[in-house]
């Protein structure tokens, strides 16, 4: 139904601008290009009523039918004369159609033209989630994009990831994984949200990089390719007292964290393999001035990671 209604809009559309426009195609003799032209158009998808919505049901011609009904716990809505009508689900023209329906079937109109408005959206706002700065259900009503969503909620944190979950209102089983730009908006990615939509942004994964570093920092890995040298390039260099040979990587594994040695000193002179990290890898580079230090406990390198600041690569 919607389908056949975008068609009738663009048509009508089209045919007020070929009035207009001499020489230009009439609706009846649209080119194959025209055509094309229709099928990429993207027109905003009609919201879908739902429990406790607040409609406003009336006929054209009938003052004395004009209702406000709430639709009830059970997806249903009362009218005068009609009883219970199922709505919940439905988008306004598809609720006008099934009223205009009962109420021709009952014989109390002759093809009767049903408005119906909906003055309060129950589920009108838009829940913003995950690594935002104010997670909650913020109340946006007309056409509203991603960003706008989460602009309203204070923005990302700094361990925000690039991907977020977008669920429908009418479509939970199905929801919708895209990446966020960094282009200020200005990409597809930047889709419209709609009333009683879910908004979850992701957490990005992170790398550790502690020890005898000259700044001891967080990665954000929005690059799936780092890699050891990288990371330390990123905490600015080692110290001159650093253990090179002595270097561990502390890698997350099902059970415990796993330690693993990283010949650092030879991958700097480039006889090893630079090694490529995962989201959690701890880098750890020991003080060989202090021998406790190289000696420290998994447990204590983890906390100490934990606690440092973090570095946004963007």
């Amino acid at each position: 139904m919607r389908n056949t209604r975008a068609i009738a809009v663009l048509n009508g559309l089209l045919f007020v601008l070929a009035s207009n426009v001499p020489g230009q195609e009439t609706p009846g003799q649209l080119s194959a290009g025209s055509l094309a032209e229709i099928s990429n158009v993207q027109l905003t998808p009609e919201v879908f009523l739902g429990s406790g919505d607040l409609l406003a049901i009336s006929v054209a011609g009938a003052p004395e039918y004009h209702y406000d009904v709430r639709v009830s716990p059970t997806g249903a809505a009362s009218l005068p004369m009609l009883g219970n009508i199922t709505l919940a689900g439905l988008s306004t023209t598809q609720a006008e159609s099934v009223v205009a329906k009962r109420l021709q079937d009952r014989g109390f109109f002759n093809d009767p033209q049903v408005s119906v408005f909906v003055k309060e959206y129950a589920t009108a706002g838009i829940s913003v989630l995950g690594e935002v700065q104010k997670p909650g259900i913020y109340p946006l009503m007309g056409p509203r994009t991603l960003l706008d969503a989460i602009s309203a909620a204070g923005g990302t944190t700094p361990k925000a990831g690039k991907s977020v979950t977008i669920t429908r209102r009418d479509e939970l089983d199905s929801p919708k994984t895209i990446l966020l730009s960094r282009d200020n908006g200005q990409t597809m990615t930047n889709i419209a949200v709609h009333p009683g939509d879910t908004v979850v942004v992701s957490k990005a994964g992170m790398v550790y990089v502690i020890g005898a570093v000259k700044e001891p920092t967080g990665i954000i890995l929005d690059n799936p390719h780092l890699t050891v040298l990288q990371a330390i390039a990123m905490a600015h260099g080692t110290n001159p007292t650093a253990s090179l040979k002595s270097t561990k990587l502390i890698r997350k594994a099902s059970t415990s964290p796993q330690e693993l040695p990283i010949p650092l000193d030879t991958i700097l002179s480039a006889k090893s393999p630079d090694l490529e990290l995962q989201p959690d890898d701890i880098v750890f580079v020991p003080n060989s001035a202090a021998k406790t230090v190289a000696s420290r406990s998994l447990e204590a390198i983890v906390q100490t990671a934990t606690g440092i600041a973090i570095y946004g690569r963007y």
